[in-house]
Order: structure tokens, then sequence, then C-alpha cells
């Protein structure tokens, strides 16, 4: 499990495409000496296993499913992604709960600066849109966000100094394509709600004695 707070920015050394999949390489600085073969580790928000380690280079191998979902298939050999270790037991709580387990991506659709900050608006899916509410908490290439604000087909959020600093959405541009993960509590509810709730319901004068009005 993760927490959205990125401890670094690295950068991709050889990302290999064969049958499918992709051998991604990145060197993770001094974050590869907390890591061993089989940790898992979100790389711009998807959780990768370590398949190998060679001083500061990480090796990953990713699936054909994973490419699908996400956005590491257009990596690169110089590309910067997000990356963050497991959280260990004990930890401080400071982001919210992320799983790596992307569920789809999105494209920026503007960037505002604002002085040292930037609104930051995505355009995304009904599908990704229907798991999120303002004020919410979304994963955006990994990072822990809060949603500010949506649309028909875009949210937007707020992004403070620190965080422009310290992950890729610093150089973030119009067209950029991201992961996104949504908030699994909100996630959760919603599913049971849909499993409560009937889907459709005629609103009657007899349900709304029902219902005591």
């Amino acid at each position: 499990m993760f927490t959205g707070l990125i401890e670094r920015v690295c950068t991709v050394k050889s990302a290999q495409t064969s049958a499918g999949a992709l051998k991604l390489s990145i060197d993770l600085g001094k974050l590869a000496g907390e890591c061993k073969i089989g940790d898992s580790i979100a790389v711009s928000g998807v959780c990768l296993t370590v398949a190998g380690l060679g001083g500061n280079l990480t090796t990953f191998d990713v699936s054909g499913e994973t490419l699908a979902k996400s956005n590491l298939a257009r990596l690169a050999a110089g590309s910067k992604v997000n990356v963050e270790l497991a959280m260990k037991i004990g930890d401080r709580f400071g982001g919210h709960i992320v799983q790596g387990h992307v569920d789809g991506v999105a494209k920026i659709k503007t960037v505002d600066k604002r002085g040292e900050f930037a609104d930051i608006r995505f355009e995304a899916e009904g599908e990704l849109l229907d798991q999120m509410v303002v004020k919410g908490s979304v994963a955006v290439d990994g990072i822990s966000l809060t949603i500010a604000g949506m649309d028909g087909n875009s949210f937007s959020v707020a992004v403070i100094p620190e965080t422009l600093k310290k992950t890729t959405l610093g150089e973030a541009k119009t067209g950029d394509v991201v992961n996104i993960e949504t908030d699994i509590i909100t996630r959760t509810i919603k599913k049971q709600l849909e499993k409560i709730l009937p889907q459709k319901q005629t609103l009657t004068e007899e349900k709304l004695k029902q219902l005591g009005f």
C-alpha cells in the first residue's frame, strides 16, 4: 500500500518492449539502497515488483494488462517518473490510501499557473469521473491530490508549490497523459449504494407517504 506522497522523481534508463510486455529499468538513486528483489514500488502510481537490482538501477517487468491501463507504454529512456516505496507499518499516514492499481488514464486539458501555484484540469472518461467527488482524493501519476472541481468531462486540482517542486507535475503541460487511481473509499461506498438502491425508482404519492411526507 502507498500514500501518494512522492519520495523522488527518477529517470528511466531503458524501456524495452517484447511480446506485448515491457522491461523497464529506472535509476532510483538513494532509494535503491532501501529495496530488494520482490519489493513493491509505485512508479507514477503503478504498483510494480522489483525484478532486478544493480547499483542504483532497478528493473521491473510490466505486463500487457498494465500497459493497456496506464501510461507506462509511453515511457522511454530519459522519461521522468514519480516513485514511492511501499508504506511501512508505523509510518505517518500523510496522503490517502493508494493501492497502485490504476483505474485508467486522463489527459491534461489546461495548466493555469497562479504565481507559485497551479490549477490543472484533466479530461477523463465518465467511468472515472463517476468514481470521484469534489473535495475527495485522487492519485494522479501516484500523487495524492484533492479534487477541487468537476464538470461533465473533466476534473481539476489545485497544486501547491511543494508538490510542483517534488513531482513531475512541475513540468506538466497540456496534452500529457497521466495515470489515475480513484479513491478506494469512494469506490466502495458507490458500489454498496448501487447494490442497495434500486436502479430505477418512480416517485409516487404512495412512496412519499411511506417515506413520511
